[in-house]
């Protein structure tokens, strides 16, 4: 059994998802500024470990509703987005008020279920996260209710926190709401419920748990079976889940790592393995590149396709689409991500890296297939 002190003592990138009921008091619409000052204290404490940290953040709407003076009850989806536009605002100002007293910087990132489910645009996102966390600033992530439909919406933040975990490489998840875990029943109605410190994997015991007994708990859109479903999500991106309580005294994080109660879910996997089976397995190329013996040589050797070692293109596929890359004699060598749509990794094939930009017309770089995007057939 792993405890969740043990989890954060060991990680280097999380996911921290504050729930509704954390931050904001829904009747009278007040902010928690004390709350947000300890989480705030324990972002920081992870940074000076060199961990890099995101958050994904509820609140807008509840904020936004009492700036319109909308009705404190479940509001249709014109008025959501109405609410969610004007409370986001003074959600990233609380989060910049909160972050700049201890040395770090905000930076804003909205998203719609497309931003993760849409390769491409997988890409940009992922791309736009490391750098802001390579720079050491704290990405604040919600999902943009002003423009998401039915259709196109997660639903709740503890998909979208897990969805953010998957997209940036963490390790570590931990979904902070007004529940410190799983129970066998209601512990409000039943004394005698048993909490679950730790999950190998989040069965249909657990799942019957979660939509029974502890369905009623937690406030916004999410209760403990999105947690459990945001907890599966993240363990098959080879990411632990942690499940706390953010309420009570102190800060959160410093509880847990006191081994305050909570339940903690373990990863599938690891995160490199867990992405490289999703490039390997799961995902149907698109087309096909082929590469000479130096670069097949370089790949076998964990390194990226450059565009010096392709040699043709076969298929039609976008930027960020998956493709097969095969030897010159046909052999098939592994599966990749593109960073070039068909027509631009054929335009710059077999060019040194000063020659790219200049056949492209823009600064595009020497990488077809990054190192990281690529799963090598063994």
């Amino acid at each position: 059994m792993t405890a969740a002190s043990e989890v954060l003592s060991r990680t280097r990138r999380t996911v921290i998802k504050i729930g509704s009921a954390l931050l904001v008091d829904w009747e009278t619409g007040a902010l928690n500024r004390a709350r947000l000052a300890e989480i705030a204290a324990d972002i920081a404490d992870l940074r000076a470990r060199s961990v890099q940290v995101m958050v994904v953040s509820s609140g807008a709407v509840a904020l936004g509703r009492l700036r319109l003076g909308l009705p404190a009850r479940t509001l249709p989806l014109d008025q959501r987005q109405a609410a969610a536009a004007a409370g986001q605002s003074l959600l990233m100002r609380a989060w910049e008020e909160a972050l700049e007293p201890v040395g770090l910087t905000a930076a804003q990132i909205l998203l719609t279920r497309d931003d993760t489910e849409t390769r491409r645009r997988w890409l940009n996102a992922r791309a736009t996260l490391q750098a802001l966390l390579d720079l050491g600033c704290v990405p604040v992530v919600n999902e943009n209710d002003t423009v998401a439909t039915a259709e196109i919406r997660y639903g709740d933040n503890d998909r979208l926190a897990a969805r953010a975990a998957q997209m940036s490489g963490a390790d570590c998840l931990i979904l902070l709401s007004d529940v410190d875990g799983l129970y066998t029943a209601d512990p409000r109605q039943d004394p005698a419920a048993r909490h679950i410190p730790f999950l190998e994997a989040v069965s249909a015991q657990a799942e019957a748990y979660a939509g029974g007994a502890n369905a009623g708990r937690g406030v916004g859109t999410g209760g403990m079976a999105t947690k459990l479903a945001a907890a599966r999500i993240a363990a098959d991106a080879g990411c632990a889940t942690i499940i706390a309580d953010g309420q009570g005294q102190g800060s959160p994080l410093s509880r847990l790592m006191d081994d305050a109660r909570a339940t903690v879910v373990a990863p599938a996997c690891n995160v490199r393995a867990a992405y490289k089976q999703w490039i390997g397995g799961s995902l149907a190329p698109q087309g096909e590149l082929r590469v000479d013996a130096g670069c097949a040589r370089a790949l076998a050797d964990g390194k990226s396709l450059l565009a010096a070692g392709l040699k043709g293109v076969t298929g039609t596929f976008a930027k960020g689409d998956p493709v097969l890359i095969r030897d010159e004699g046909g052999v098939v060598l592994g599966r990749g991500l593109s960073r070039y749509d068909a027509a631009d990794a054929a335009r710059i094939a077999g060019l040194k890296s000063p020659e790219v930009a200049s056949a492209l017309g823009w600064p595009g770089g020497p990488v077809v297939v990054h190192a990281d995007d690529l799963a090598v057939q063994s």
